[in-house]
């Protein structure tokens, strides 16, 4: 997979109201049976605007000087073609530490994994084991595009420009099939749909509904 190259300078004023997603649907009544959904979103976070948005407060690590982190998984998400399930499975049940090995520089820190197991793995039908190879192999199936490995200068994209860099960069993908968010009109997200075997991505109307509506947005760089 060769990633894509993909010119785009834009320079637009932002505001608060024009930069914000819609969120995606919440869950359906009944719907905490593990293993029953649909297919998965990959939720990758854009660091530098995670902590340009108040995430330094809540990460500290992730948002350290010299971090250089840039996109890092937020989550792997069963998800329904409308809605989603979550918590699924008994509050008191927490991933071992030999799970929580396997996925050691995935997420951006262990207290995110251990949150994301038990609001969304749990979901999943696997063990807590089987889900982070999950993740993990998820994460290793979606090529980043050149412009977004620590890039070291501010960039302006429109955020349809971002899902073609990632289509153009992951045969197969197409637009429709992921979602770029944003927040107080820094670059945010991508989620990527997956289906339940991940071996492919598979279209995601409702999802793809939670794209930035703003016309261009600032992508921090990596620190």
């Amino acid at each position: 997979m060769r990633p894509g190259a993909v010119a785009t300078a834009l320079a637009i004023g932002l505001g608060l109201a024009g930069s914000l997603a819609l969120p995606i649907a919440p869950a359906r009544a009944a719907s905490s049976t593990p293993g029953a959904f649909d297919f998965y979103v990959l939720s990758l976070s854009w660091s530098p605007g995670f902590c340009a948005t108040g995430g330094d407060a809540k990460a500290r690590d992730q948002c350290a000087a010299g971090s250089g982190l840039g996109f890092v998984v937020h989550g792997l998400w069963p998800q329904f073609t409308h809605g989603f399930p979550s918590d699924c499975g008994p509050a008191g049940r927490f991933p071992s530490r030999q799970a929580l090995d396997t996925v050691a520089g995935v997420y951006p820190d262990a207290g995110l994994a251990r949150y994301e197991w038990r609001k969304h793995g749990t979901c999943s039908g696997l063990s807590p084991t089987d889900y982070f190879a999950a993740v993990k192999q998820a994460r290793d199936a979606v090529v980043v595009p050149q412009p977004f490995q620590a890039p070291r200068a501010e960039q302006t994209w429109a955020p349809m420009d971002v899902a073609r860099a990632f289509a153009a960069a992951n045969p197969g993908l197409r637009t429709d099939e992921t979602a770029v968010t944003c927040r107080s009109g820094d670059l945010e997200e991508v989620r990527v749909c997956l289906a339940k075997d991940l071996r492919g991505f598979v279209p995601c109307p409702e999802v793809a509904r939670a794209s930035c509506r703003a016309p261009g947005m600032t992508v921090p760089p990596v620190r």
